[in-house]
């Protein structure tokens, strides 16, 4: 992606979050930008609602037990909108020739136990499925135990940029619960504020026969397309996050 105009402006505003209200001050670029290339706002808003909501967790006696080096949830099936995967693969594409090679063999190995799990077919983002449906698709997928391409030594190596479902999966069950949850009581926390969901809503109104999202595992496949949907929202850095943020409420 080219990139945007190095002058940011800071933006203020106030979220009704349910009951209650989030105070927020975001950096976005002043010239013009794609939706895709605001992402790293929309990034911090999605770390501070999560902080506070670990905060909160932990005061009512709770721990979070996700931390570096459990890598039990990155073997599901992440479900990565559209801008993220326009941002990602951008990130990727600009990697040296050597880690790109390493990577594209990671996705090649995942894809081939994919399909020899009879998976592909099941993952296709652009039909509509109903909850037990979706259900049933990431516990099979989980069962496969297919790591995450980014996963290295149990621990993510694209944290700081890491899918915006990844951030909102937090559990105060232990670890290894997570290694099947249709057996284990695997207790998650809920995100008042789920960016992602609003991410794949917003794909799948401009991508018109695509699906809003892609499975992660799919990426280098789908950056072949060449498909840059962030170009759909296009204006001044401070239009685009108003465009996203008055959906949140």
């Amino acid at each position: 992606m080219d990139a945007p105009d190095l002058a940011t402006v800071q933006v203020d505003f106030t979220l009704a979050i349910g009951a209650g209200r989030l105070d927020a001050s975001l950096d976005v670029p002043a010239g013009t930008v794609t939706l895709t290339q605001i992402l790293p706002a929309l990034q911090t808003l999605s770390s501070n609602v999560i902080a506070s909501t670990v905060s909160i967790v932990e005061a009512e006696g709770y721990s979070i037990s996700c931390r570096a080096g459990c890598g039990a949830c990155c073997r599901q099936m992440v479900p990565l909108s559209l801008f993220e995967a326009e941002a990602l693969g951008a990130w990727v594409a600009a990697l040296p020739i050597e880690q790109r090679a390493v990577l594209a063999q990671r996705f090649h190995t995942a894809l081939t136990a994919v399909r020899d799990g009879g998976m592909i077919a099941r993952m296709d983002a652009s039909k509509e499925v109903d909850h037990a449906e979706a259900k049933a698709l990431a516990i099979d997928y989980m069962r496969l135990a297919i790591p995450c391409p980014f996963l290295e030594n149990e621990s993510c190596s694209i944290h700081p940029i890491r899918p915006f479902a990844c951030r909102e999966y937090l559990v105060t069950s232990p670890p290894e619960f997570c290694d099947d949850p249709s057996t284990m009581p695997v207790v998650g926390v809920p995100v008042p504020l789920k960016l992602s969901r609003l991410l794949y809503k917003l794909g799948a109104q401009v991508s018109e026969d695509r699906g809003g999202w892609i499975p992660l595992v799919f990426l280098l496949v789908w950056m072949q397309a060449n498909y840059r949907p962030g170009q759909a929202i296009t204006g001044p850095g401070p239009e685009v996050l108003y465009e996203v943020v008055k959906r949140l409420e």
